[in-house]
């Protein structure tokens, strides 16, 4: 019956029809055992504003106030069962379009309990090995905004439209993913170093032995034993966000404290402000002209 379907949600992070990242998208849909039915969603495509930072998200509970198409893509995610995620690299980065989406977190806290856990699997796709950048880290950081479970993410490498599926290692990829789509843990296939807190597996080096995870910005140390093996211990800080659904919550209502915050000091913000409010030169777009 209809009903039993899964419902799985496609994001395709390229403008390129019938391109990689697709097929990707329904290379792993094909290998899925479940009974599913697939969407896609080409998010470049749609139109999506700048976050302004007014919290009126927050304030109202409502979502964000800008009139884009942020609400449909909203829906279409907290509808879905789970999500893939397929998308290319850009100049060593995951195209423009998650970052894009992705800054207007903040109001995602009003859909957070029809966020929370959807299980996630994502693709990058690479021209050239080891030139992938932050692509990896840039689709974990897709799925912790988006309150979901990151269930396996990876990297597949073809520049050419269709060039993913000519080698095996493609369609191996495009198995392991969906086999741990659904499955009852995460499934890793990285030998490296994770972070303990949030399972990143990006850091940037400190003073000494420190290190901070970039995924969840927690801070911990790395040590090697008497094997030489490396160690990693991570201290959660006194701020987690998004390590339980409790946490992801709690942090919404220190966003809606920022609103009591500013109350409390607006006078004084306000004399910092109007300290800078003076005639430095801006250069401004061009105005936009009537075709009429």
């Amino acid at each position: 019956m209809e009903s039993t379907l899964k419902k799985i949600l496609g994001i395709v992070g390229s403008l390129r029809e019938s391109g990689n990242s697709e097929i990707m998208v329904k290379q792993i849909s094909r290998e899925i055992a479940e009974p599913h039915a697939l969407k896609l969603l080409r998010l470049p495509e749609f139109n999506l504003n700048y976050c302004n930072g007014c919290y009126r998200c927050l304030m109202t509970r409502r979502g964000c106030v800008i009139q884009d198409d942020l609400a449909t893509i909203l829906n279409a995610i907290a509808g879905a069962d789970a999500l893939i995620l397929a998308v290319p690299t850009y100049f060593l980065s995951a195209h423009s379009c998650l970052k894009k989406f992705i800054d207007r977190g903040i109001s995602f806290y009003a859909h957070a309990e029809g966020l929370w856990g959807k299980p996630a699997v994502g693709v990058g796709i690479a021209g050239i090995e080891g030139k992938e950048g932050s692509t990896l880290l840039d689709m974990e950081r897709f799925f912790t905004s988006l309150l979901a479970k990151n269930m396996r993410c990876e990297i597949v490498y073809g520049a050419l439209p269709g060039e993913v599926l000519l080698k095996e290692e493609g369609k191996a990829i495009a198995r392991e993913m969906a086999r741990a789509l659904f499955s009852a843990t995460k499934s890793d296939g990285h030998q490296g170093l994770c972070c303990t807190c949030c399972g990143g597996e990006t850091f940037r080096f400190e003073n000494g032995n420190r290190v901070r995870c970039m995924l969840c910005s927690e801070a911990g140390r790395i040590e090697a034993n008497a094997d030489g093996q490396m160690t990693l211990t991570m201290e959660a800080g006194e701020h987690p966000i998004f390590a339980s659904e409790a946490e992801a919550l709690n942090h919404r209502e220190w966003l809606l404290g920022m609103v009591g915050r500013f109350k409390l000091q607006k006078d004084d913000l306000a004399n910092v402000r109007s300290e800078f409010a003076d005639g430095t030169p801006w250069i401004r777009p061009a105005a936009t002209m009537d075709p009429g």
